[in-house]
């Protein structure tokens, strides 16, 4: 595991923009795995420049993302289909037709989670999977429990999760409650792993995660057990790990 510290949110972004287009320009069709909310903006923001300039080209890019709100078609400005286009995809040169989302509108939770591990395989797997983190330890919506959830599976949103979602909404009813999720065991065989954090609220997951027990009680745990992760941090959420000296 290798660990990158920025300044602040503006350093994180552009350090993981540089391991991300690195990533695209050594292998052009790479297969990259997305992550949506606030931390990853500020790095989809420089991937746009960088393709603005002529620096990076995606023209063979295929892309799977993480999650889905069930419930959200991808036109609903929530869901998290309409977050990439917006932040990612209307910018730069991608076939929309190779950036895949689970598909929020398939009731039948089974159909839509078989759906999406079919279409993981069909591209071959992820080369490079981008995440987050939630200040619970969760990755992907892959919430604390009692176990790893192997793949593509529907989850019940814990209410941390619901609450911190809650300001993107008109009202607490309207935040979806259930979501589709990629798995642990998909996360995993993703080939490279980029986990990017920012403030001092992550701080106590991201010190758990890399440093504490294995265990589903805290999700991004499991990542220590992959041979190639690369974390960008900030020095707000490497309080922790810089105070017990273990940075």
């Amino acid at each position: 595991m290798i660990i990158y510290a920025g300044k602040d949110y503006n350093d994180v972004s552009r350090k993981a923009a540089n391991i991300m287009s690195a990533q695209i320009i050594m292998k052009p069709d790479a297969v990259l795995g997305l992550a949506t909310g606030s931390t990853p903006v500020g790095m989809y923001r420089q991937l746009i420049e960088w393709y603005k300039k002529g620096d990076l080209d995606f023209a063979k890019v295929t892309s799977v993302n993480l999650d889905e709100y069930k419930g959200l078609s991808g036109d609903n400005d929530q869901s998290y289909r309409y977050f990439m286009n917006t932040n990612l995809f209307d910018h730069v040169n991608i076939d929309k037709t190779k950036t895949y989302v689970p598909n929020g509108l398939e009731e039948d939770s089974e159909k839509a989670c078989a759906d999406y591990n079919a279409i993981i395989r069909s591209v071959g797997g992820v080369d490079m999977q981008l995440l987050g983190i939630g200040g619970n330890g969760h990755i992907g919506f892959n919430e604390p429990g009692e176990a790893f959830e192997k793949e593509t599976h529907c989850v019940n949103l814990t209410e941390s999760t619901i609450k911190a979602n809650a300001r993107f909404f008109a009202s607490m009813d309207e935040v979806p409650k259930q979501a589709y999720t990629m798995g642990i065991k998909s996360i995993m065989s993703a080939k490279k792993i980029l986990l990017i954090a920012t403030g001092e609220a992550k701080a106590d997951a991201l010190y758990k995660s890399l440093y504490g027990p294995i265990t589903p009680n805290v999700p991004a745990s499991i990542l220590q057990l992959h041979p190639d992760v690369t974390v960008v941090a900030d020095e707000a959420a490497l309080k922790l790990i810089r105070e017990k000296g273990l940075l």
